[in-house]
């Protein structure tokens, strides 16, 4: 994936990206997923800034949102859309036949 945005010419958020990729991609598996379906993430230029969009597609239904709990009570979960909307400069859900999109969205620096 570094090489793909580095072929892009984004360089200066790829660490971010790739960050929000690993959380989205592992919501999608945790809570999108049923048993014998699969999850889509897609990478895309976005053609008016040269940033980047992250789309992952899953079958799942409910739609995520960022906990209302407080973020420094023990655990291990509840924090990966909360760093998606601090790292990302969009981020949303769409809807989909079956389950949704998660994706987020980077401007170019």
């Amino acid at each position: 994936m570094q090489n793909l945005l580095a072929d892009w010419g984004v360089r200066e958020r790829a660490y971010d990206i790739v960050l929000c990729v690993s959380e989205l991609a592992t919501n999608a598996l945790v809570h999108g997923v049923p048993p014998g379906r699969g999850f889509l993430l897609r990478l895309l230029p976005l053609p008016y800034d040269g940033g980047v969009r992250v789309e992952v597609h899953d079958s799942g239904d409910g739609v995520p949102a960022i906990p209302q709990a407080d973020v420094r009570e023990p655990g291990e979960g509840g924090r990966g859309l909360l760093l998606v909307s601090e790292l990302a400069d969009k981020w949303g859900v769409g809807e989909r036949n079956p389950g949704k999109t998660v994706w987020c969205e980077f401007a170019r620096r």
